[in-house]
């Protein structure tokens, strides 16, 4: 297993703004993704409802850390 991991340091208006911005975009693509393959499933409500929660935790404009971990497993997908 592979980790790659990218922070970025929230220390101005500016800087929040854009944080609150790029987990607004992953919280609407995961909301639409879920609508459409995973329509009703149990899991893709409650990753929707975590990513909810990191949206909602970046609307108060404040200094902070936002940092993203990619964990790429050894396995590959099935055709």
């Amino acid at each position: 297993m592979s980790d790659y991991e990218a922070s970025f340091e929230i220390d101005s208006k500016t800087d929040s703004y854009a944080a609150r911005r790029i987990l607004e975009r992953v919280y609407d693509t995961i909301r639409e993704e879920s609508q459409s393959v995973r329509e009703g499933a149990d899991n893709a409500d409650e990753l929707l409802r975590e990513f909810q929660a990191l949206r909602d935790a970046a609307k108060p404009q404040t200094p902070g850390r936002l940092t993203i971990t990619y964990e790429r497993y050894d396995d590959t997908f099935e055709d």
